[in-house]
């Protein structure tokens, strides 16, 4: 059985002719409709690569915390601990942080604006 496509009343117009014969305003709308998809896919995505290296550099903060080298039961001796080190790690993760969000909350406002609410 053959698919048959059914394009300004002809039965046997294929699509590739039916295409050609589209009028602009459906072009237009076509086009329309494929680079709104890809910005919005594209936007979707970056939010959420923004979400994921915020949880990340976030749990990487935690961990600083944790001067336990091997188990639980060991801890870092103060002689080998780098304060200075320390400080300006967990610094510059706030820093990172802070801005990722900052991206993100602008981010979402702008998906909102020009893809809506879904």
């Amino acid at each position: 059985m053959e698919d048959k496509v059914t394009v300004a009343g002809d039965v046997n117009e294929g699509a590739f002719i039916a295409s050609l014969k589209r009028n602009n305003s459906k072009i237009r709308q076509d086009r329309a409709m494929a680079i709104g998809e890809d910005a919005e896919l594209v936007y979707k995505r970056k939010i959420e690569d923004l979400e994921m290296s915020i949880k990340k550099m976030k749990r990487e903060q935690e961990n600083l915390m944790d001067l336990s080298p091997t188990n639980a039961d060991s801890l870092t001796l103060a002689s080998d601990f780098k304060a200075a080190m320390y400080v300006e790690k967990d610094i510059e993760l706030s820093v990172n942080i802070r801005n990722a969000e900052i991206t993100l909350g602008l981010a979402k406002t702008r998906f909102v604006y020009l893809f809506g609410t879904k």
